[in-house]
């Protein structure tokens, strides 16, 4: 009977194997147990034909019962979970830098499945942030690689205005908890993880002639390798000059085009000249005039969109704004 026993428990335990390999963990905790006693019965009935699927019952002088074949089986599919884990988890930790918020897609990619996902945040190595994000387990989602995240989701996203001025060092005073100014070319909304980590603020804007794929003077800031879209100083200005009278109050652009006196003349003429705002347009230049900003004299206004010979006025909370041609 031993004899027989040990037969059994090898064949079975090949079928076990094989299975786990198969799998690879795609399976719930009661899928896996039940997977377990109808590897063991098939294994059996290689040897015992009469068994039809299902455990005999063990002599009594036996030294094996079937509760205990059962949990034989069911140990080696977990021993075989916890190898391909550990190696799934090792793939995890060192494929990603610190602070990388993961998609299901980027899970899926080194094989981890939706439901391991959900094995491995009841088990504490994740953390779910929202439906089909993740982080890892004490390292809460950094700013660079959330941007990223958000960048494959919506098109044009990019840090401009008055963030991409700060980052820049082109601000007039520092503010306790700034709020991030992201534009992007379609309607959307700041996922909830992110706001509570990061305070920010989405404008959809098409403000210059330009494809989503192909912004104008947008690239990673500071030309590093995995930083996220930035406006370059002129378009972030620009950018900011579009939302007076309605978010950005006049006073304070008026102090940051004064403390923009570096800008690059030629950048900001190919900007204006494809800009859509004619408000925009008359805004940089009445601003850039007033402060006696360097840039402003080497424009060549007579290419730029200035519109009709009307003047545009707007009424908002710091008053009358007139912008003649």
């Amino acid at each position: 009977m031993v004899d027989n026993v040990g037969c059994w428990l090898l064949v079975a335990g090949c079928w076990c194997w094989c299975w786990c390999w198969l799998l690879e963990e795609g399976r719930g905790e009661g899928q896996r147990q039940t997977l377990a006693r109808l590897l063991a019965s098939d294994a059996l009935c290689l040897w015992m034909p009469g068994a039809s699927g299902v455990l005999p019952q063990a002599p009594r002088n036996s030294w094996i019962t079937e509760g205990a074949l059962t949990r034989i089986w069911i140990d080696c599919i977990y021993r075989s979970m916890a190898t391909t884990s550990d190696r799934k988890l090792n793939s995890l930790y060192t494929h990603f830098l610190p602070g990388t918020p993961l998609t299901s897609a980027d899970l899926s990619s080194l094989g981890i499945s939706a439901d391991l996902a959900v094995y491995y945040v009841r088990s504490g190595w994740l953390v779910r942030l929202a439906r089909g994000i993740y982080c890892r387990p004490n390292d809460p989602p950094a700013l660079y690689p959330s941007l990223r995240l958000l960048q494959r989701r919506l098109d044009g996203l990019h840090v401009g205005g008055k963030s991409a001025l700060d980052w820049y060092g082109i601000r007039q005073y520092v503010a306790r908890q700034p709020v991030l100014s992201l534009y992007g070319w379609v309607a959307g909304r700041l996922p909830d993880w992110f706001t509570e980590r990061f305070p920010a603020t989405y404008h959809q804007k098409r403000l210059f002639d330009e494809q989503a794929d192909t912004l104008l003077h947008v690239g990673p800031f500071g030309e590093q390798e995995g930083a996220p879209q930035v406006s370059s100083p002129e378009r972030a200005l620009l950018e900011l000059l579009s939302e007076v009278g309605t978010h950005q109050p006049l006073q304070e652009a008026r102090e940051l085009v004064e403390s923009a006196f570096n800008l690059r003349a030629d950048v900001l003429q190919a900007l204006l000249q494809c800009c859509r705002s004619v408000k925009t347009v008359r805004l940089c230049l009445q601003l850039g005039r007033e402060v006696s900003a360097p840039w402003v004299g080497r424009l060549d206004v007579g290419t730029l969109p200035m519109g009709s010979e009307r003047a545009w006025v707007s009424r908002s909370s710091d008053g009358l704004l007139v912008l003649k041609p």
